[in-house]
């Protein structure tokens, strides 16, 4: 009885050490031909097209450099998914609009995706990570 416990709790830890072994990556965003050197870059990660442009995945905040900005986003699981960034240049926090909801500040999505009359959508912005990835949005 004594070695079916231990030869149970050694599958068990087996697995419990797999699983917390998951593979992850890490993706490195660069986003260039921005309009001015002011404020910061509000970027978010998404992995679902539900929370696409509403609630990321992961996010950061980096400031703009020659017109340009990196980020890195470290031990992400292997999967499917969109990148968004805002160009907050007067450091508010938010994307700003004109009184039509016209975005007044840069914006780009992953695979430079363009929205018509409206926001990009996730199914033009998704892309696999199943490696270390880099990928360049441009204005």
């Amino acid at each position: 009885m004594k070695k079916i416990f231990l030869i149970a709790t050694f599958i068990f830890c087996g697995i419990s050490a797999t699983k917390a072994q998951e593979e992850t990556y890490s993706l490195k965003v660069y986003v260039s031909k921005l309009k001015s050197n002011d404020g910061n870059l509000l970027v978010g990660l998404y992995n679902k097209e539900a929370s696409f442009l509403k609630k990321p995945f992961k996010s950061a905040v980096v400031k703009v450099e020659n017109k340009k900005s990196v980020v890195v986003f470290k031990n992400v699981p292997k999967g499917t998914y969109a990148v968004s960034f805002v160009h907050d240049a007067n450091d508010n926090n938010k994307m700003d609009t004109n009184f039509f909801g016209i975005p007044k500040e840069d914006y780009g999505c992953s695979n430079n995706a363009k929205g018509f009359v409206g926001p990009p959508k996730y199914k033009d912005a998704k892309f696999p990570l199943e490696e270390n990835k880099t990928i360049e949005i441009k204005m």
